[in-house]
């Protein structure tokens, strides 16, 4: 008996370590957001609450300038995206840019300091897509960015290449024989999926191609006769993509949806449209304009299989609704990040 004690303390002394770990103690925040019985509430931890608000704090800002000058296609060589602004404004938004995405380096990064024209280092190439994406993002998808819009410190926070991207994975170990042979891409503890037991490649599935569906619920009991249904394989990487956007915002499921009827938008939240259109967008960034920069970033830029980083829910929101709580990042350079450019 004694000694099944002494064996017995040191095991519970650490399952109690363990779940005091994977627990989260109280207080914890909760708001009612829908009718009482809907299960529309979330869930809120003050302590980690602070921790995000310190790490999404704006950067300090330049301030506005007046346009001045000729135009920067006038005043420059080679400019092929910014030439609408002035001299001034150009000028402005650049010194930005090095803040936003190269401190240290500042200029240097992306121009040959010989010759600011010059198109020979790919850091400049990769920028001038993005300068486009930006552009297209505050023009074309308000219905998700709204008033605020994106620019540049949105996604890098000050850092070369953002922290929150993602690349096909190739380094899982292949499924063993028998029952096990068909793993569905799952099984495997990864950040993407929320560390659950769920396709770790939902993005690559779901986010990297413009204009995928993704519909795994019916409004109805039973399925129609003729009709066909979504698989189990879409059905589990829709969740993998369901539990990294719960992950990505700090949000849970009924911050969009009722848990009652999570097919209807009647009975959905607005975030739920405003979700949607995230992912339309994620979608096509992805598509449009991350996926093809593989053919000019060097080898040590791309994933295992050779892709280009690409953007998620993550990239921009990093664990809260909004990114940077609302900031508004149009005030400084409305015209050179809000005008979508040919």
């Amino acid at each position: 008996m004694r000694y099944a004690l002494l064996v017995a303390i040191p095991f519970l002394f650490v399952l109690t370590l363990a779940m005091m770990s994977t627990w989260e103690r109280p207080p914890i925040d909760s708001t009612q957001t829908g009718f009482r019985g809907t299960g529309m509430v979330q869930i809120d931890n003050p302590r980690i609450e602070e921790d995000l608000a310190e790490r999404n704090q704006p950067p300090e800002e330049l301030g506005p300038v007046e346009p001045g000058g000729p135009l920067a296609c006038e005043a420059y060589e080679n400019v092929q995206v910014l030439g609408d602004l002035t001299q001034d404004e150009f000028d402005h938004f650049m010194l930005s840019v090095s803040e936003w995405v190269a401190p240290e380096e500042s200029c240097t990064y992306c121009h040959n300091d010989e010759n600011y024209a010059e198109d020979n280092v790919y850091t400049k190439i990769v920028a001038r897509r993005m300068m486009q994406m930006t552009r297209a993002i505050n023009s074309d998808w308000g219905e998700h960015v709204g008033g605020a819009g994106v620019n540049c410190y949105t996604c890098h926070r000050g850092q070369h290449v953002p922290q929150y991207v993602w690349v096909e994975e190739d380094h899982y170990p292949a499924a063993t024989g028998g029952f096990a042979a068909l793993r569905n891409n799952q099984n495997y503890a990864t950040r993407v999926a929320g560390f659950a037991s769920l396709p770790y490649d939902a993005l690559s599935d779901l986010l990297s191609k413009d204009d995928v569906e993704i519909r795994v619920q019916a409004d109805n009991a039973l399925p129609y006769a003729g009709e066909r249904g979504a698989t189990w394989q879409t059905t589990e990487s829709t969740y993998s993509l369901m539990i990294h956007m719960s992950q990505s915002l700090g949000i849970n499921c009924t911050y969009c949806h009722n848990s009652r009827a999570w097919y209807d938008w009647d009975q959905s939240s607005p975030a739920r449209m405003t979700a949607w259109h995230g992912i339309e967008m994620a979608q096509n960034l992805n598509e449009e304009y991350l996926t093809p920069l593989a053919a000019e970033l060097p080898e040590n830029r791309l994933g295992p299989k050779g892709d280009a980083p690409k953007t998620s829910c993550e990239t921009c929101h990093q664990g809260i609704p909004k990114p940077m709580y609302g900031w508004n990042a149009l005030s400084d350079h409305p015209k050179a990040l809000g005008q979508a450019t040919e």
